[in-house]
């Protein structure tokens, strides 16, 4: 197999590897849930598809044409939101590694494409959950995630980018 990864933008023929990524991360340490858990309820559901109308993105990193990760953004609303939700205006970001790919640097560079495009697309901040233990926490750490005050417990993390997007910090 090779080690040269591509990556392209999510398609709508895309939908059942979401599926599958989502079902991976809610079960990163164990079988929790499954896809049909994740077709099912609303709560994961929502995962599961990207709305271009609300700028949602993402993007396939694909190994000899096979799909080994994913990593996409959703602009999911206040009454409808996900567990790294921080605000309407802040994209959730989700990324999912094929097990065998794990810790070859597809994640950073699916991770680093989503921070690409939000610059590019002029979104100054990105959020997500991650549960204690996970290992992935360390990747968002080192790619500049930090914790939200008050929802550390959640794992919510922030990335901000806003100097590289030509907006003012905020404090």
């Amino acid at each position: 197999m090779t080690d040269v990864v591509d990556l392209r933008p999510i398609t709508d023929d895309d939908a059942t590897l979401l599926v599958v990524a989502t079902a991976g991360n809610l079960s990163w340490s164990g079988q929790h849930f499954t896809e049909a858990d994740v077709r099912t309820r609303p709560e994961f559901r929502h995962y599961t598809r990207l709305v271009g109308s609300r700028g949602d993105f993402g993007f396939v990193a694909l190994r000899a044409g096979v799909p080994v990760g994913v990593g996409w953004a959703l602009f999911l609303p206040a009454d409808d939101p996900g567990y790294g939700f921080v605000d309407g205006a802040i994209p959730e970001i989700s990324l999912w590694v094929r097990a065998d790919a794990r810790g070859s640097g597809v994640g950073r560079m699916l991770l680093r494409r989503l921070q690409h495009e939000a610059v590019l697309k002029r979104i100054p901040k990105l959020s997500l959950s991650v549960e204690e233990g996970n290992r992935a926490a360390r990747l968002y750490a080192a790619e500049g995630f930090v914790p939200v005050v008050g929802r550390e417990d959640d794992g919510v993390m922030l990335w901000s980018g806003e100097a590289a997007v030509g907006t003012p910090r905020s404090r």
